[in-house]
């Protein structure tokens, strides 16, 4: 039995460990808020500057990021990345000036994190999954998830009981001295490097020995021309816009504007953290059984639908049935997003693309955290930002139904 053990599922835990660690501690950024005001004697709004600096420089990384994976390879952009966040992060605790901390985490830990993405692990799974690819994918996304509900609150934790200081060093060090061995030394780019096949085999009509020189012919202009990029980039903004930046952003305001206990807010949104890993790996292991084109039509409508129950969230029963509904269709469009990337540009570089694919999830995501929170200082609720999300996620599934159906048989591009 130990011989059917494949080497594929070290690498999977390995590629979802960086992202559950370097990710988490970019999503801690909401546990330094407070400390960090008292601490440089900043306003919210100043401090709010350094995330949308972050986001911005996250999401122009992206296709950079995709490129260098192509030329390096997954697990030199992982470990590097890893590395410069433990670096930037625990450098953190010595600022004395708030351009210092500019510096530091809104550049470096955030060039860091976009090297730490879902861009690298995508390739990963790439090389190493011809079978189960969707499921991989999908545990990888979880990375996101499991950051969340583990470094998040451990951060919390950490500030209450210690000081926020003292909680960077640790973060930093973790990074430094357990993932970034771990991802260096047990992280391989192709299952060659280990004299392996992927699961599933040899895909016949690729081979590794001939995928640098398609990167190096491909051009930018290449994907530009197709329908397929722009039916799949659309929609993944409007996805970063109505989940990292909408939700993320304005879901506890706009429950405390309901009116909804702390208390109920609190378990509304832990419960919409733990459905989201439900949602996440339920459509990795769907996508790789159904057409992940219908499957994003049906998750973009449902999102839509449960922010008609969010409208109705003075109920905190209802608020907590939304935080289940959309928490199991949050990040479950990335794995059949990504899953399709591999198969309309198996033929082209499928880290650039997904470089690209990130960076319009990210200006999306700047933009949702920006733009509802402009409507409402003109109408004094979310109501216009709530129902032009629903507007552009149903455009969202109308563009991805017009994307041509995958055939394993032959792609069209």
């Amino acid at each position: 039995m130990m011989l059917r053990f494949h080497y594929a599922w070290v690498i999977l835990f390995v590629t979802f460990l960086s992202l559950l660690a370097v990710q988490g501690v970019r999503l801690s950024f909401g546990a330094f808020v407070e400390p960090w005001e008292r601490e440089f004697s900043m306003d919210r709004g100043t401090v709010s500057l350094i995330s949308t600096l972050s986001f911005i420089v996250y999401g122009l990384s992206q296709p950079f990021i995709g490129r260098l994976v192509d030329k390096f390879g997954p697990r030199i952009i992982l470990s590097v990345s890893t590395f410069l966040v433990a670096v930037s992060i625990l450098l953190t605790a010595f600022v004395h000036h708030p351009w210092q901390l500019f510096i530091l985490y809104a550049i470096f830990v955030s060039l860091g994190v976009g090297g730490a993405s879902n861009v690298a692990a995508t390739v990963v799974v790439t090389n190493w999954f011809n079978e189960r690819r969707g499921f991989a994918l999908g545990i990888v996304e979880a990375g996101f998830g499991a950051g969340q509900m583990l470094l998040v609150p451990g951060s919390l934790l950490l500030i209450q009981w210690l000081n926020w200081k003292a909680t960077v060093i640790i973060l930093g060090c973790f990074l430094m001295i357990v993932v970034f061995p771990i991802v260096l030394l047990i992280l391989r780019n192709h299952p060659n490097e280990k004299g392996m096949l992927p699961i599933g085999g040899m895909d016949q009509e690729e081979s590794s020995t001939e995928q640098p020189s398609k990167f190096n012919d491909f051009s930018i202009w290449d994907a530009f021309r197709k329908k397929q990029f722009w039916f799949l980039i659309l929609p993944f903004s409007v996805c970063g816009f109505t989940t990292t930046g909408l939700m993320d952003t304005h879901l506890i305001p706009y429950a405390q504007l309901c009116g909804v206990p702390t208390s109920a807010t609190s378990a509304a949104v832990t419960i919409l953290a733990a459905f989201n890993i439900v949602g996440i790996l339920f459509s990795g292991v769907l996508a790789d059984r159904w057409s992940s084109r219908k499957m994003l039509i049906c998750l973009y409508v449902i999102r839509a639908l449960s922010l008609f129950i969010l409208f109705y969230s003075y109920n905190p029963l209802l608020l907590i049935i939304f935080a289940i509904v959309f928490g199991l269709v949050d990040f479950s469009t990335v794995a059949p997003t990504q899953l399709l990337v591999t198969q309309y540009f198996k033929q082209h570089s499928v880290g650039f693309i997904i470089g690209w694919l990130s960076f319009s999830h990210q200006i999306g995501s700047a933009l949702g955290a920006y733009v509802p929170g402009l409507l409402y200082s003109y109408h004094g609720n979310y109501n216009v930002a709530f129902y032009f999300s629903i507007i552009i996620l149903v455009i969202s599934a109308i563009l991805t139904f017009f994307l041509p159906e995958f055939s394993k048989e032959k792609v069209t591009i």
